[in-house]
Formats: C-alpha cells, structure tokens, sequence
C-alpha cells in the first residue's frame, strides 16, 4: 500500500511539472501601432502552441475603444525556443497583414518583431500586465 501511494504522489508531482505555465502566458499591453493604439493581449495555450487574443483596445490616449479585431489572435503558432526567446506568426492590425515573429522575453518585457516577404517591421515592447 505503501508503494501505491508514493507511485501516486510522484505522478502528482510529476503532473504538476508537466502543466507548469510558459512565462509567456498571461496579459500583455502592445505598443502603439501607426495610428496611436495599443491593444491588451492575453496569451495561451492552444494545443501544443501559444496564441494571443486581443481582449481590450486603447486610442492614443489610452482610452479603451471599440474594435473590429476584438477576439482576434494577435499571436498564433507561436513555440518557445529557449532563453525568453519564442518564434510564430503576429498580426499587425494596423497594417492588416500577418507576419513570421520573433520574440525575445526579458522579465515583463516582450520584444516584438516579425517580417513577411522579406520585409521586417519592429513591433516594439510589449509590457506584462499579469
């Protein structure tokens, strides 16, 4: 009986290693885009990856506002590749197009960067919220 319940309690400790959350997961505050507005991000898992949905957007103010992204991943595919580093696909809301990311963690700080076609564009410093 003895044996049965330690086989038990290393399975729990096991487990509990294995659905440890990525530092990644979480609420993260975008930088301002072209037109002034940053969004609020929250990431997690989906499947075997990381995604991020827009929860909330801010004017130039930081007001929050309406928008038609809402809801739509910001960050998919997206894997770790050690060290804070990450690589997927992020969507440019304010540019309308999607393109193959790199980010580079640090604390609460995200660098964001992506390129389609050839083209690269420096998404900023996302900030961690929670």
């Amino acid at each position: 009986m003895r044996t049965m319940t330690l086989a038990f309690v290393a399975t729990l400790m096991s487990a509990g290693v294995a659905f440890a959350a990525d530092p990644l997961e979480g609420y993260w505050r975008t930088a301002k885009d072209d037109n002034g507005h940053s969004g609020l991000v929250h990431v997690k898992p989906c499947g075997a990856q990381l995604c991020g949905t827009l929860v909330k957007a801010y004017d130039a103010n930081g007001n929050e506002i309406q928008s038609d992204n809402l809801g739509r991943n910001i960050i998919s595919a997206t894997v770790p590749k050690g060290n804070g580093s990450y690589t997927g696909k992020v969507y440019s809301p304010d540019r309308g197009k999607t393109y193959n990311s790199r980010l580079q963690m640090s604390g609460n700080a995200l660098k964001v960067s992506g390129c389609v076609l050839g083209i690269c564009r420096d998404g900023g410093t996302w900030s961690k919220v929670k």
